[in-house]
């Protein structure tokens, strides 16, 4: 499958765990590649899916010198946005209590920008999930703070976790994408890629 990028080295550019188990369950061949401390800062003025978008944009970018001709990287960034407000990576366990105590409750959306870049072109794009949750006690909250880990996801919680299984009600759009990498658009995206010559 995916002819058209057989012959590009394909780089994902993500230290996240989960998005490398999910572009695995593609049968890309591909290697990890993670630049450290890439500015994942954007403009106060972006709304939803528009933060990401910038961000897996502006990642690219920092990736764009150090790429060879035959290279495809493939980018990413994920958000949970709640009531008007982005809810990145949490700063320590106290925010990480916050912002669960916050979406306790209620309906959040899930956004991944996700940009394709080669030495020719760029693709990007932007997924939403909708995800309902349980009302959380607090007891529930600390043993998920306190045994998982919840510092480097946005919004403080994984899908494949404990959390998720107890806590998410219902979800509207791709499960895959809650957890931090679209892959059935990704796969989409990447058939319209141009054959490396």
């Amino acid at each position: 499958m995916l002819d058209n990028i057989k012959k590009y080295k394909v780089i994902l550019a993500s230290a996240s765990p989960r998005r490398r188990e999910l572009m695995n369950g593609l049968d890309v061949l591909f290697e990890v590649r993670a630049l450290p401390d890439v500015d994942e800062s954007f403009p106060a003025e972006l709304q939803g899916g528009d933060i990401p978008l910038y961000i897996s944009k502006k990642k690219a970018d920092a990736y764009r010198p150090f790429m060879s001709p035959d290279e495809l990287v493939i980018t990413a960034d994920t958000i949970v946005w709640l009531q008007g407000r982005a809810l990145g990576k949490p700063k320590d366990a106290d925010d990480a209590r916050r912002m669960l105590r916050e979406m306790s409750g209620k309906t959040h959306n899930v956004f991944t920008g996700v940009t394709i870049t080669t030495a020719s072109v760029q693709r990007c794009f932007v997924a939403c999930s909708n995800v309902t949750f349980a009302t959380l006690d607090e007891a529930e909250i600390e043993h998920y703070v306190t045994k998982y880990k919840p510092m480097d996801k946005a919004g403080a919680y994984g899908a494949q976790e404990w959390i998720g299984y107890i806590g998410m009600e219902n979800i509207e759009g791709s499960y895959f994408n809650v957890m931090g990498l679209p892959v059935q658009r990704l796969y989409n995206e990447l058939k319209q890629i141009p054959e490396l010559l």
